[in-house]
């Protein structure tokens, strides 16, 4: 039987993630992407699957943290993403992060040489034609201005928007070690076994409060009129904005000193602390955690630089900006992605007001399964809420917002997952667990539920395919 193809519209996480479940499924798929004819205001390649903001896919730990369980889901049902990423992973402590570069190109790859995918270098200006029966949205966070128009003409739906901030970029070799050290935060191993997969540069209390003055008064980019009331997504502020948010705001974030020892002056506690996260596998670049920024080009450097360590650094990428846009999703779409009024159009990414790489290859996973069940004639739902995948869909969809509150992206965290009372309350010793000690013990349960349900709902995806 020859099957009509499923489009896929955006070469991203999610595009490139459903594209490969699609395919591996035995349907064929058509991956729209528009970089190669025309660029965006964030991307510098035209590889497919590109890093843009990090390059870390945050932790890998799936016996506790939500994205090292959603991780883990996606390794279990075949993910392109995750599996490609392992491949190319750098040091960082207990995070995956990966060589963005060979990520790319390696993803790219893959998909060009699966024979049931066919990459178009084009792009989809307004909604898909009519004869597209079955098609994936995942433009991501830089939908091209005519489709999102389109979409918005047929809903009737203002769209959403938030700026999303680039972090600069180092190169290692112009980072002085005579002041920095290499340490992960409480000398905690990653997935490489690495207790020190970070550069860090210590700051004493006048050294930041100079930075911090510099940091309020230098200048920022300027938003256009339409732009100027569009919120930031909190999981991604510019430093700057959270600087002017009080003054001690960045040394209980990106600038926290705890859990590091200053290797050139080992009695003296920082008073706060840079942390740099090795950027690709030959490790020759590394990126300012958590410094993504809106500072005009000129004085990033020049503030960058007061730094203790970066006096002298040199940047291979200064910080940006851009606008990203997401869908009223918990309105305009059902639990299986689709568009209530247009069944046909799937959507998967970002777009749909999840935040990160990983959760928008998650959806991009789960749309490309769900559509090719579809074209397969058999019946497939979303993941059970008690999954991360499925926790996420419930978020998007509704199942997690209150009445009357504003739906915001949200990246996963065992907030979103259904309460769990069965888990240990006692330790080794027998003693009740308290605070911190308790809450690991609820969220190892929590993990521990989450893979169980996924497992079964894989075991019930070939039981379906199977009837």
């Amino acid at each position: 039987m020859t099957l009509k193809p499923i489009h896929v519209i955006g070469g991203g996480m999610a595009g490139s993630e459903a594209s490969w479940q699609i395919a591996e499924a035995g349907v064929p798929v058509i991956l729209h992407e528009m970089r190669g004819t025309r660029g965006t205001e964030a991307h510098q390649t035209d590889k497919l699957a590109e890093l843009v903001c990090s390059n870390s896919f945050r932790s890998d730990d799936h016996t506790s943290n939500a994205v090292g369980v959603l991780h883990e889901e996606m390794r279990r049902a075949n993910g392109l993403i995750i599996s490609t990423a392992k491949v190319h992973q750098v040091p960082a402590g207990s995070a995956l992060a990966v060589d963005r570069e060979g990520f790319a190109e390696a993803v790219t790859a893959r998909l060009e040489a699966h024979p049931l995918v066919t990459i178009v270098r084009e792009e989809i200006a307004g909604l898909p034609p009519e004869d597209w029966d079955s098609v994936i949205v995942a433009t991501g966070p830089l939908t091209s201005i005519a489709l999102a128009e389109a979409v918005r003409a047929h809903t009737g739906e203002t769209d959403l928007a938030f700026f999303d901030a680039i972090a600069p970029i180092v190169y290692v070799d112009t980072v002085d070690m005579s002041k920095a050290w290499r340490q992960s935060r409480y000398d905690k191993a990653g997935p490489g076994g690495d207790t020190a997969a970070y550069i860090n540069c210590p700051m004493t209390q006048e050294e930041y409060g100079r930075f911090l003055d510099a940091l309020i008064a230098a200048p920022k980019t300027e938003f256009k009129d339409w732009e100027k009331n569009t919120p930031y997504f909190e999981g991604c502020l510019p430093i700057e904005v959270m600087a002017e948010r009080g003054r001690e705001t960045l040394r209980f974030g990106p600038m926290k000193p705890i859990g590091l020892t200053n290797a050139h002056n080992p009695t003296v506690k920082a008073y706060a602390v840079v942390q740099l996260r090795q950027d690709n596998a030959l490790g020759t670049l590394w990126n300012m955690v958590g410094f993504q920024t809106k500072l005009k080009h000129g004085a990033q450097a020049e503030i960058f630089r007061m730094i203790p360590g970066l006096e002298k650094a040199e940047f291979a990428r200064l910080g940006g900006i851009h606008r990203n846009t997401f869908l009223n999703s918990p309105k305009l779409l059902d639990r299986q992605l689709r568009m209530k009024t247009m069944p046909r159009l799937r959507f998967a990414g970002q777009v749909t007001g999840v935040e990160g790489y990983v959760e928008s290859a998650a959806m991009g996973l789960l749309a490309g399964r769900l559509a090719a069940a579809e074209r397969l004639g058999r019946r497939l739902e979303a993941p059970p809420a008690t999954t991360a995948m499925g926790a996420l869909v419930n978020h998007i969809t509704g199942g997690h917002l209150a009445a009357g509150q504003t739906f915001q992206p949200m990246n996963v965290n065992f907030g979103l997952f259904p309460d769990i009372e069965d888990y240990s309350k006692t330790g080794p010793d027998g003693k009740r667990l308290r605070g911190k000690d308790k809450g690991k013990s609820k969220k190892m349960a929590q993990a521990i539920r989450a893979l169980e349900d996924f497992d079964a709902w894989l075991a019930g995806e070939v039981l379906v395919a199977a009837e």
